[in-house]
Formats: structure tokens, sequence, C-alpha cells
């Protein structure tokens, strides 16, 4: 729901800003979802001052320009060059000054900005109407008749205050508050003021007799009816003020007499609609239910038809309007009318709520209908909305005002107990205090005898009906916030969040698996027996009881068989480069003590295959290669905050070659190529990469926390080697007797170079691998350099068999 700041401040005094506006509101249940300047027109004139014209005189090589000084309280004179024939020294002018933004009536904004213009220089701009959106003409500069001084923002000359669009999440409960006096209606049991009623005390009925009668058949559908009928009035547009706070709320201005209607519903919280009199047949208003089959085309031009149990406005061949959802089309307000008859009415909640569902028709009528309205509005709102016809449209008041409401719907009375209240608030108010908030709410005390409140609630209020509403309303009016946690309040009682949220930890590597190129997968848990066969693991399978084919009759131990019936897919279709994640669970069984356990493992799976991206201009396609999934693992194990574990080449059948990491003797991950004969089988022609994580390990270690450290104030010293090696020697073994030497100086091993040719035997290869060194408490001098590289050397030849190479 959307309410102007500017018109609340016509119902109740305040001095409070948006902000803190909306503090209040949503310590009292309207939760303010957002708050929004609105502008009265585009920019608000900002940059836009008046200026006087001191000195003007033709350009010298423009004969339709002129050159003028322009005085705007700065204290230096203005030059600027103006092609408006009507610009004369003394004037009064609009000057937009140099930063300016102007929106124009037609076209795009621009920016102001010194030029030159004919080789004049030009420190401004005086404007016409059409020039700042204040409207069309474009004759010449506007010229201002005011005192003001010179320097005045054109916003304060214009009066264009800017209001505040606030946006209020309502709850279905509280139709109270769907309007503007709703509102106010908070703020004033929030505080002290008083509603500010509209005067409706000219209102006067005329000579002119009324040629329209009223029969209302559904009684309990339609409880109370107003109608009145003004003629003679002229439709036209609507004056700006009411036209800028239909424009803050959201609402289209259309014209002077529909625009009244819409301005009495959000306003008063009284839906209304306005007919062309003169289009309603026979002079009669009929408030029943048509017969099933019953047509009406309504004001969007759709022809609909009506099921026995819709309300509908009629007059005497048929309907007019569906009652409290849509007007008709026929009848409704046109240019040329010159007759209006008024309806403001009382509509059962149930009714409309069933009619607008059954057509899908939300309007702003039938949203505040459907939660039910004010019963005792309607005379209000319609005499509210008949002086506004006459001040905005003319017209005269006809003799006969319609005020159909036989059985009058009476307060809510019921009983409420001060201790009650007491208890469930956990707090004891005061019987003065909790009668001064009762009468805030409207909600009067008739009597107060030994602590029972007998109370008459208003029947706009239709969320309070009993003793625990009244209880809610003390207490959203009193604050929440006021109400003191007791001391006995256990710590049990507050919630306890885990350390580690797994579900966010989830969300949080899947969008960075996302942005590194990856597409999530979810596939069937149910495999063929021969998947998992591969993992020569067949006691520990887990198979279903009562499959649903032979071919799917297992439950997986690995995401990789049914990762590969998705890249099968995709390479069917020529989409061949592929980045596959999944997340999902893997299961096995074993027996303990005779007794069988099945156990639930969930798993990250990654896929690659195809090229790392597409060939373009710039940059031929590469193959992803064993590498790049390395690359990848590693960045979702630093994500992890993962970094201390063991590494061994993996023996898994799976793989052609791979590694796995170990955490804890736990296999943390395990990666590699997959190899050429399960590739075979999945009837893939193409490298497929795969790595498959233990989700519950790599959970179970995440710490969640981050760490810093100081930035070292001393440098590090990169040295160089080397080694040639058997072919088996593995880059893991180099680091591992690296660290295993020196664990405090040494930061970092890589290899840079790796050679294998005819320079050396057919069972050797040469590593050329760099290492860092730092001491985070002193600089490093080259006897220490040199003696942790021999012991590093020593070490390499003793362990792998290295040879160092001079």
């Amino acid at each position: 729901m959307k309410i102007s700041y500017n018109h609340l401040k016509t119902l109740i005094d305040f001095n409070h800003d948006p902000q803190k506006l909306g503090e209040i509101l949503t310590g009292t249940g309207l939760e303010v979802e957002a708050i929004e300047k609105v502008d009265a027109v585009k920019g608000g004139l900002d940059g836009l001052v008046i200026g006087e014209v001191m000195a003007c005189g033709k350009h010298p090589d423009a004969d339709k320009l002129s050159v003028t000084k322009i005085d705007i309280g700065s204290g230096e004179l203005l030059d600027i060059v103006c092609g408006a024939p009507n610009v004369a020294q003394g004037q009064k002018v609009i000057v937009a000054t140099v930063g300016t933004t102007l929106y124009p009536s037609t076209g795009d904004s621009f920016v102001i900005k010194k030029s030159k213009i004919r080789g004049a220089v030009s420190e401004g701009m005086l404007c016409a109407e059409d020039e700042i959106g204040l409207g069309a003409s474009h004759a010449g500069i506007m010229v201002l008749d005011t005192n003001l001084p010179i320097g005045t923002p054109i916003a304060k000359y214009f009066n264009l205050e800017p209001d505040y669009l606030i946006e209020i999440g309502l709850t279905p409960n509280r139709a109270d508050a769907a309007s503007h006096l709703g509102v106010a209606r908070d703020i004033k049991a929030a505080g002290d003021q008083n509603i500010k009623t509209p005067d409706i005390s000219k209102f006067a009925l005329g000579i002119s007799a009324s040629s329209i009668s009223l029969t209302v058949e559904d009684l309990e559908a339609c409880p109370r009816f107003c109608g009145l009928e003004i003629k003679g009035i002229e439709v036209k547009e609507s004056p700006d003020w009411l036209k800028r706070f239909l424009n803050t709320i959201g609402v289209n201005a259309i014209n002077n007499i529909v625009d009244i209607s819409n301005y009495v519903c959000h306003y008063l919280g009284q839906p209304m609609h306005m007919f062309d009199a003169d289009e309603i047949r026979g002079s009669k208003i009929i408030v029943k239910c048509p017969s099933e089959g019953t047509e009406i085309v309504t004001l969007d031009g759709l022809s609909r038809k009506l099921n026995g149990t819709d309300l509908a406005i009629c007059d005497a061949e048929g309907p007019i309007s569906i009652a409290g959802v849509f007007g008709g089309q026929n009848s409704g307000v046109k240019p040329e009318t010159k007759n209006v008859f008024l309806e403001v009415a009382y509509f059962n909640p149930v009714s409309i709520r069933k009619t607008s569902s059954r057509f899908s028709l939300k309007t702003d009528a039938s949203f505040r209908y459907e939660r039910g309205t004010d019963p005792n509005m309607p005379l209000f709102a319609i005499k509210f909305a008949a002086l506004m016809v006459q001040e905005l449209a003319g017209g005269e008041i006809c003799d006969t005002l319609i005020d159909n409401y036989p059985q009058p719907i009476a307060n809510f009375g019921f009983d409420v107990k001060i201790k009650n209240i007491n208890r469930l608030l956990g707090k004891e108010l005061g019987e003065t205090l909790i009668i001064d908030i009762l009468e805030k709410l409207d909600i009067k005390v008739l009597s107060n005898i030994e602590g029972i409140l007998k109370v008459s609630v208003p029947p706009y209020r239709v969320d309070v009906t009993r003793e625990a509403d009244v209880i809610e309303e003390i207490l959203r009016i009193y604050g929440f916030d006021n109400i003191e946690l007791s001391e006995n309040l256990s710590s049990d009682f507050i919630s306890d969040f885990p350390a580690k949220d797994l579900d966010n930890l989830q969300f949080k590597l899947s969008d960075s698996l996302a942005a590194m190129g990856f597409h999530e997968i979810q596939n069937l848990s149910i495999v063929k027996p021969a998947d998992n066969a591969w993992l020569n693991e067949g006691e520990s399978v887990v198979k279903l009881l009562n499959p649903l084919s032979e071919e799917l009759s297992e439950m997986r131990q690995s995401l990789l068989f049914s990762g590969l019936s998705s890249v099968l897919y995709n390479v069917n279709r020529r989409n061949k480069d592929l980045k596959f994640f999944e997340i999902g669970r893997t299961y096995n069984k074993s027996e303990v003590e005779g007794i069988t356990k099945i156990k639930e493992n969930k798993v990250l799976s990654l896929l690659m295959t195809g090229n790392v991206s597409a060939e373009s201009w710039m940059q031929k396609s590469t193959a992803i290669n064993y590498h790049h999934l390395f690359q990848v693992v590693s960045q979702v194990l630093n994500l992890m905050k993962i970094k201390k574990m063991d590494t061994n080449e993996t023996s898994n059948a799976m793989f052609a070659y791979g590694l796995e990491h170990i955490v804890r003797n736990k296999s943390l991950v395990k990666f590699g190529l997959v190899s050429n004969e399960l590739l075979a089988k999945a009837d893939i022609k193409q490298p497929v990469f795969y790595a498959e994580f233990d989700w519950d390990l790599l959970c179970k270690i995440y710490s969640g926390e981050n760490k810093f450290t100081e930035i070292p104030k001393y440098p590090e010293v990169k040295r160089d080697l080397s080694l040639v090696l058997n072919k088996d020697v593995k880059f893991e073994q180099i680091k591992k007797v690296a660290y295993n030497i020196e664990r405090k100086l040494l930061k970092s091993v890589n290899v840079f170079d790796v050679y294998q040719g005819d320079k050396l035997p057919a069972d050797q290869k040469s590593y050329s691998v760099s290492f860092i060194l730092q001491d985070e408490e002193k600089t490093l001098n080259d006897q220490q350099i040199d003696k942790t590289m021999t012991r590093l050397m020593v070490a390499f030849e003793a362990e792998v068999g290295a040879v160092i190479r001079k």
C-alpha cells in the first residue's frame, strides 16, 4: 500500500521526517518497506533560481540571439546568450545554472554547460516553460511577477514541495489501515495528535430534482448504499495538486471526476464509483444478483458472464457495474458526460471476495471491500466527494441524498479483563494507561468494574472482535520494545543458531562454481547395477526391494555415472564444452553385529570436458586438461579454508590417472581423468575430467573463521634448483621432503619447468624447482640461505635419488 507523506499531514499534525515516521509506523505494526522521494516535476527543479536581467543587447554575430548579464545573487553577473524574442532588461526570469540537469516536457534530459555560442560566452540558460517540464509553451522565456529575492530556488516560487512515497507492507488483517486516514489513526494512537477530519459542513442539497430511484434487493450482500446525483458538471483535466497526489501513490490521472473517486478511495479508504447518470436506463438503480449467464461489458472492454451469485449494480435493463469490483463500460464517465450519479456503499466482504476471485479482478476497490470497509463511512464519503465534484467540475447537487441502511451494523462489544492484559503482556501497565491507549484507538470503555473493561469497538476494526485482539492492540501501541525480558527468563529460551550454517555454505560454494562457469545438475539416485560394479564394492551396494526395472535397481555409490549420462545427453546435441557440478547423496550398507545399516553420504562432484572457452578472434580454443581440474579443486579447497592435507595417487578404477587428497586419514577428494574404458562404456568419445568431494568431511573441517596475519616486514628470497629424477618421482614427493626438512623458513615450493628428452636417459626427467624462503622476524643473510639450500639438496639426493644439476 502506498501513502503520500504530504497528504498524511492534511489529516494529522506531526513533526516527524519521513524516516522517523517510518520507524513509528513499523513499531505499530504497519511495516514500512520503502520510503522514496517524489519530485513534483522530474528533477525537482534543482539548480533553477530566480534571476534578474541587468543588461540585454544584440549578439554581434547573430541577429536572433541576445547577450545578457544576469544577477542571481552570487555576487557576480552571469553572461548568458539567449535566443528568446521576449527577453528584456529588468525582467525576473528562470535561470538554469551551469551543472543543472533539465528535464523538458518532450525529449531527453540535458546538462547545462559553460559554452561559447557564436563566439560569446554563455554561463547558463534562461528557460521557457517546456524546457523545465512545466508546460508545452516555447514561445519565449518565462517572465516572473514576484517580490521574492533573486537567487531564490524556483521550486519555492512555484510551491513545488517534494513529496515522499511511503510503501507499507499491509497485512491482510489490517483492512482499517488501507488508506491515508487509517494510517493517520495509527499515528494518532502512537502519539498525542488528533485527526483533522475533512470539513463537509458546506455540503447542502440543491433544488434540482433527482430522477434516479434506488432498490436494494440483496440486503445481505449490500447492507448500505448511498447515492447522489450531480447535474451540469464539466469533465476536464484535474488540478496539479490532485495529479501530484495520484502520481505519488502510483495511480494514473484520467480526468477530474474519475480522479476524485480514486482520491476518496485512497484518502478515506472508501471505494466509490461515478456513473454517467444519462446512461442509467429507466433512471433506476437496482442492487441485486442477476441470473446466471447475464453478461456485462466492463471498463476494460471485456465481456464477462455473471454466475447468479455475483452482486451487480443494475439499471432497468441489466447490470452496469460488478458491485465493489469493476465498473461497466457503457455507464462510465466520458469526456462529454454532464450529469453523474455517485455510488458509495458498504458491501459484504465475503460476496466481494468470491466475485473478485472468480473473475481474477484485483482492483483498488475490491482490495478494500473484500477485507472489510467501514459501514459508517459511506455517508461522510459521499458528501466529501460531492463537495470535491462541485469544486473541481462545477455542477449542482440534486435535492435527494439516498442512504439505504435499514439494519445499521453495531459496534463489537465484549469484556476485557485487566489481569489477562497484564498476564499476556508480561507487564503491568496500569488501568489508566490501558484505558488511554484504548481511547486513542477509538475503542470506547463503557465501564470498568472490578478490573473488567466493557469495550465497544467500531466496526471498521474488523480484526478486533475478542479479548485477545484488544490485548494485541494495546501491545502494538505500547510498543514491543518496551516490554522488558523477565529476570527468570532461561537462556534456553533464546534460539540457538549453529556455528556453521551448512545451507548457506552450500549456496556460497554453488555461487562460486557458477562464477567459474559451472552449471548445476541433478540426477536420480538410482543407477544400473553395472555402474556400481566399477567400484568393486558389491557387498556394500544398497539394492531396492521393489525396483521399477532391472536397469534401475540399485542406489548409487558415486555421482560419476549419472553425471556421465548428463555429459552424453549434451554431447549428442552438439554441446561439447561442459562444466557440471552436482551435490547429491551416495548410499552404502554395512553389517554391524548382524544388523544391516545403510549410510548416506553427501558428495560434491565436478565434471569438465571439451574446451575451456569457445574459439574467438582473440584466441584459439584450448582443450580442458588435468591442470584445469586441479585448479578448480584447489579453488574449492581454498574457499573452504583447507590447506593442510596429504596427497597420493588415486588407485580408483574410475580414473586413468589422478590424485587423492587425504585429511584425518580420510579421503577428502579424488580427482583425475576418467578411464577410457569407462568412457567407452558410456559411449563418450572425448576426455572427461572428474572430481568427487566428501561433502560431509569438507563441512566438518571448514571452520568459517577468517584469519588475518600482518604483512611481513622482511623480504623473501627465491632460490632455484634443477633436479634430475627417476620419471616415477612425483612433485608431491619433492614438496613433502622439502617441508619436512625446513618448516620455519620455507614458504612455498613450485615447479616451473619439466624436461624429458634425448639429453636425458629414457627413465629420467628434470624438474626446475623454485623455493621461497622468508624469516618473519629478521632479514635472511647469505649464510642462512646457503645452509638451508644445502640441507634441501642433501635430502633430495638421499630420499628421492635426485641429482643436482649445476
